[in-house]
């Protein structure tokens, strides 16, 4: 058998890759085996890079094309447990692959980082029942019936056994499971793997910085949008979500970063095409895909391709000019609960504010698409859209006042505020770093598009390491659809997290890859000044914290490679041929006394010519070498002084939590709703039992889907059950088990809000109270924002065990909204709502 190997030294593990050549010990056909996928045709290129997730990065393809299939290759378990030792007998497994089998249990096998792939293993004597399991986190799906299915048992091809979850076989996976449901007699595991698909793909652009969270962060990013590069489209990995398909839009931060990372233009060109039509009732989606074909342009200089699609494009922008200013149906803008959480509550102020914002920008970056063009009769219309809108925006010099994170973001992003507007939007909006970060790293794109037109890089790279850096301290080796940072501090390393609004949350989401392209291009600086990069800039951000930054961004007409370290002095560039190029020698708030381009004297204050280079120049933030032709340059700084010290602001929160209780149970009386309750369904029929207090006015829900309302059981009346909820405050006489709840089995449909309303502001405790009478295993995460706001107001907190009643406590002045979130079990049930003095 012919193979190649890579091995990786890893604390108390030793983790082998194998790519195969050919493939023995299967009982049936190759292309059986592997769905139709070729066996991987990359060859090794001697690169190793710890800091990507992706264990193909050391492979190269001699000439991918956008047109290539998918290939498959072979990934081995690093690590492995077990539910019960005597079970299994593991001895032999990192040996020779062999398990032998005693009992009844599961091992769970951990393969290091998503993956596309199936699960299977070999056995030449399987005895009894055997259930297979796959996760993007460390739990497995509780039983078959869970949505989405990821436990079924195994189909036989052999001595094969594999997990077959949908027709494509694929799906997205970290930890594989072999559960042994009932065992007549010893048998035995001969061989456990992955096999995986890979559409071909190089990294052509690279990026290194003396932060190796924000390196590991890019290529986390690029692999986030390899794995999801299928046959045809920029889709997803995870097969049993019905949206992961590339709808128009969704992949504009993924087809970004894809063109940074790996340069892959026929790809995205032919994305562009296959979603050009599309059309899935999200307006702003519509617009992100001009932005997709402008940044598209803007890097290949295709005008053919943008040609074809200015039509397409003028019908999306005529028909947000149309609809501007009416309050449409925006349906959906992002997840976040400032956008409306999804499909939730589409027209509120903020998404309204913010596509009005994403409107203009649009049209505004268009305009400047169509002057390069030379098309100057839509360069005048689309300029005229966007400076119309905004000068009567501007006769209230309030306009910005009500805008949040993301309405300010789109506001920054049109380039038409003037300082003081980017002053006020930047105080109110991105100075709170818990409130800074999006709740989506989709949306997240944007802001920190924001950050550096705001001059604030700093801040940008604080709020990327809380967001994206968190991911990864989470244990993610892919980006997510939903992230808070506060989520790592209860859910674990590699744990179940919080399925949100979005119904499951994907661990994988190419959509929330487009720091990549922002660190590429704003942090390394390579950007094209004309389509193309027949011109370009490099011109490096990195700020107070960074010394050095370096990377590779491919064009069409090579690749552009540039290094800076701010505390040597040393930097290096290369100019492909066919451009030029404007580079930026970063001063970073110290002074440059001279620079060396070469071994010659370019700059001591004054240009001194040097061959290659036009000119130079200075500003606050650069020393800026002007007109550099095609070459390879040495540079040799002079800084005297020093760099200011970077502070991250303090996270805070608006409200106080208290904290948990899960001793008191049903006998709430004396303790909680001393100044009033809400026992919720304890009349039935969703009719709650309450007392409001005179600051409160009302105690609203809301749930996705059917008539908006959660839906309600009562588990039990005249019950003496002690966990169920007295009916008073004497805790005496019979009860009633009840709740509010979310319904499982429902995409959209695992989370529900309870709003409490209050007159004006008011201090005040409220305690929610969790019961799960049924013991279903529930694991519900609590989510506190204003009501007013959607601000998160207190970190996310997860109730694990509430079979016995749990509460959680908070404090706080103002009307608050409470998210229930499933995390595990059948679904998020709340029982009741107690409100209390503040001492």
């Amino acid at each position: 058998m012919v193979h190649f190997t890579r091995a990786f030294a890893c604390p108390k593990v030793y983790f082998v890759i194998v790519f195969f050549a050919c493939l023995t010990g299967y009982s049936n056909s190759t292309q059986a085996q592997f769905n139709g996928y070729p066996l991987i045709s990359a060859s090794k290129n001697g690169i190793v890079n710890k800091l990507s997730p992706d264990p193909t990065i050391g492979y190269t393809w001699a000439n991918p094309k956008a047109n290539d299939g998918l290939e498959s290759y072979i990934l081995q378990p690093l690590s492995w447990s077990v539910s019960n030792a005597r079970s299994f007998n593991m001895a032999g497994f990192k040996k020779d692959k062999t398990i032998v089998v005693n009992g009844e249990g599961s091992i769970r096998f951990d393969f290091g980082q998503e993956n596309a792939a199936w699960l299977e293993f070999d056995s030449p004597d399987l005895s009894g029942k055997v259930e297979m399991s796959i996760s993007e986190f460390n739990e497995p799906p509780v039983d078959a019936s869970s949505y989405p299915v990821k436990t079924l048992s195994p189909k036989k091809y052999g001595n094969t056994y594999r997990l077959e979850l949908n027709p494509e076989l694929y799906e997205g996976v970290r930890f594989g499971w072999i559960h042994v449901r009932s065992f007549p007699k010893n048998w035995h595991i001969t061989g456990v793997r992955l096999v995986c698909q890979i559409k071909p793909t190089n990294y052509n652009g690279s990026f290194s910085c003396s932060d190796t969270m924000l390196t590991r962060i890019w290529y986390t990013g690029a692999y986030t949008v390899k794995l999801n590069l299928l046959k045809d489209y920029l889709g997803a990995i995870l097969m049993n979500r019905g949206d992961r398909f590339s709808w128009t839009g969704d992949a504009h931060p993924s087809q970004a970063a894809s063109m940074v990372a790996f340069g892959n233009y026929d790809f995205v060109k032919q994305n562009i095409a296959y979603t050009s039509t599309q059309s899935n009732g999200i307006r702003s989606y519509a617009l992100y895909w001009v932005l997709s074909l402008i940044d598209y342009y803007k890097y290949t200089g295709d005008t053919g391709t943008l040609k074809t699609y200015i039509d397409n494009a003028c019908n999306k922008l005529d028909d947000a000019y149309k609809v501007y200013g009416t309050n449409p149906n925006l349906e959906y803008y992002g997840w976040d609960e400032r956008l409306g959480a999804g499909f939730e509550h589409p027209n509120l102020a903020e998404p309204q504010n913010a596509y009005k914002m994403l409107s203009i920008r649009v049209w505004n970056e268009f305009s400047a698409a169509m002057a390069i063009y030379g098309r100057k009769d839509l360069q005048n219309k689309y300029r005229d859209y966007a400076t119309e809108k905004m000068n009567v925006l501007k006769k209230d010099a309030a306009w910005y006042h009500n805008f949040g994170l993301h309405a300010g973001t789109d506001a920054v992003t049109t380039g038409l505020l003037n300082p003081g507007e980017k002053k006020a939007i930047y105080e109110k909006s991105f100075t709170d770093r818990v409130n800074r970060v999006s709740y989506s790293p989709f949306n997240q794109y944007f802001v920190i598009q924001a950050f550096a037109l705001l001059n604030k890089y700093d801040d940008a790279l604080s709020s990327i390491r809380d967001l994206w850096g968190g991911q990864i301290k989470y244990g993610g080796t892919t980006f997510f659809e939903d992230y808070r940072p506060s989520w790592n501090a209860v859910t674990g390393l590699n744990g179940a997290v919080p399925n949100n609004q979005c119904g499951f949350t994907s661990l994988c989401h190419p959509w929330g890859a487009g720091v990549t392209k922002w660190l590429s291009e704003e942090v390394l600086g390579i950007k094209p000044a004309s389509p193309g990069f027949a011109t370009f800039e490099i011109l490096p951000h990195p700020g107070r914290t960074l010394t050095k930054v370096s990377g590779t961004t491919p064009t069409p007409h090579g690749a552009i490679s540039a290094s800076f370290n701010v505390t040597t002095g040393l930097c290096e560039f290369t100019v492909p041929p066919g451009t030029a190029g404007r580079i930026g020698i970063p001063k970073v708030e110290k002074n440059i006394r001279s620079i060396k381009v070469n071994g010659k004297p370019v700059w001591n204050g004054v240009y001194h010519s040097v061959t290659g280079i036009g000119g130079a120049n200075a500003d606050e933030q650069f020393v800026y070498l002007t007109g550099v032709q095609p070459g390879k340059y040495s540079v040799v700084v002079e800084y005297s002084g020093s760099t200011p010290k970077y502070v991250d602001p303090r996270e805070s929160y608006a409200a106080k939590y208290i904290g948990a209780d899960s001793l008191t149970g049903g006998n709430w009386g004396n303790i909680y709703g001393k100044d009033g309750y809400v026992l919720c369904n304890y009349n039935g029929n969703g009719n709650d039992k309450k007392s409001f207090p005179a600051y409160v006015t009302a105690v609203d829900y809301y749930k996705i889907k059917g008539n908006g309302q959660p839906n309600n059981v009562v588990w039990a009346t005249n019950t003496t059950d002690s966990r169920a909820l007295s009916s008073n405050a004497a805790n005496s006489g019979a009860r009633t088990a009840a709740c509010l709840y979310a319904m499982d089995g429902d995409q959209v449909g695992y989370t529900f809000t309870s709003t409490i309303t209050i007159k004006g502001t008011h201090d005040y405790k409220v305690s929610l109270y969790f019961l799960d009478w049924d013991r279903k295993g529930r694991k519900i995460a609590v989510e506190m924002f204003d009501a007013e706001t959607s601000n998160l107001v207190a970190p996310v907190k997860i109730v694990e065990d509430s079979a016995g009643g749990a509460y959680l406590t908070y404090c706080y002045n103002k009307s608050a909204k409470f998210r229930i979130n499933l995390v595990r079990g059948d679904n998020a049930a709340l029982s009741g709502i107690f409100f209390d003095p503040v001492k």
